[in-house]
């Protein structure tokens, strides 16, 4: 069929071996009424004789994506019928324009979402994630484990710079953080506590409940969150980055063990610095108590001290520090975790980093019971 009126020609024809060709000829541009899809259908026979379409542009003249969208509406259709399609005839620039189209998926998620799924659709979805993810999770956990036995005979893969550089992250410089939230605690501690005393003339005994409450749980259990949201989100936004830029897979490549080169080393500074920081803690903690109870209740700084002395003892220090690392070691591996799950986007980094916090957190509130149950059973 010829279309004279415009300044494209098409013409169709069958050969000996089935095939249809597709002769082109004139100007294909956008603006020249393009053959219609009922114009293309009526170069096919009514049967489904047609194997293969070709090309035939030698007679095309000149050409813009006018042509390409005819092309490419040639390939739908043929793909529908399940006819094969030679596209040696269209011109070199048709055919690159073609292949890259084909190689760009379309974007569905474009614009506004659908409606939001009911709270139970949700909370499913979310229980199965969760069911998904504890199988990677425990399989993290025992790749650090086995990290920390190639430690142990001295066959780990990682820089003690990095050791080095890691622990001065977190632990010096988190220790104005740290120095606030503990004071602030011990003195609301100290508050709380001679608001109740002072009902019985005991508020000498505020320098009890401060000084065992910050050394034993609220130290370690303050100082663990502070990390989470601090160490925790740092580690995660990093190896997220890390993830993104493809440098996690060059390491896999090179034969070093991602875990090995950078979680280790993470892992053993929090292991390291958090008893440290708990500690620290502690003893800011029982200074607030101090500062309270010599301005407000009018209890001697020398009164205060040996009270403390006398209520505090080695077993309570210890028990901190215990907890303290125990916190540390699972922000570690929160932090981590998220941080090699992280996607390609920078979306998922984000994600990775707040799931990083909020698990870490979880991880805390979790042990801290545990550990407070199971010393109250032990007696200690």
């Amino acid at each position: 069929m010829d279309a004279p009126e415009h300044a494209w020609t098409l013409t169709s024809n069958r050969t000996g071996d089935g095939a249809l060709e597709l002769r082109l000829g004139g100007s294909w541009r956008s603006a020249d009424h393009l053959p219609s899809s009922e114009a293309l259908l009526r170069h096919f026979p009514s049967d489904s004789s047609v194997s293969q379409i070709r090309f035939d542009s030698a007679g095309v003249t000149a050409w813009n994506t006018g042509l390409v969208i005819f092309a490419r509406r040639v390939l739908e259709f043929a793909k529908s019928k399940s006819i094969a399609v030679d596209r040696g005839g269209l011109p070199e620039g048709v055919r690159r324009l073609l292949d890259l189209a084909a190689a760009v998926p379309a974007q569905k998620d474009t614009g506004r979402h659908g409606e939001i799924p009911p709270f139970l659709t949700r909370t499913g979805l979310r229980a199965q994630e969760i069911a998904r993810g504890f199988p990677e999770m425990l399989r993290f956990v025992g790749e650090a484990t086995v990290a920390l036995g190639r430690l142990a005979r001295g066959k780990a893969q990682f820089r003690r710079t990095d050791l080095y550089l890691v622990i001065q992250q977190v632990g010096p410089d988190a220790l104005p953080i740290v120095s606030l939230i503990s004071f602030l605690v011990g003195v609301i501690l100290a508050y709380m506590g001679a608001m109740q005393l002072a009902q019985f003339g005991a508020q000498i005994f505020i320098a009890d409940l401060v000084g065992i409450g910050m050394v034993r749980e609220i130290g370690a259990l303050m100082t663990g969150v502070i990390v989470a949201g601090r160490t925790g989100a740092s580690f995660a936004a990093e190896l997220g980055t890390m993830q993104v830029n493809e440098e996690i897979d060059a390491f896999k490549t090179l034969g070093i063990s991602p875990m090995d080169f950078l979680v280790l080393p993470r892992l053993l500074a929090l292991a390291l610095m958090m008893p440290l920081l708990t500690l620290y803690s502690g003893i800011v903690g029982v200074f607030a108590g101090m500062f309270v109870c010599a301005i407000t209740f009018d209890i001697g700084v020398f009164e205060y001290f040996h009270q403390t002395v006398r209520a505090l003892d080695l077993r309570q220090f210890l028990i901190g520090m215990f907890k303290g690392t125990v916190y540390g070691i699972l922000v570690a591996l929160a932090g981590c975790l998220r941080g090699i799950q992280c996607g390609r986007s920078a979306q998922a980094v984000g994600e990775a980093t707040t799931s990083a916090v909020v698990t870490a957190i979880l991880f805390i509130v979790i042990a801290a019971s545990a550990l407070t149950i199971m010393f109250q059973k032990l007696d200690l």
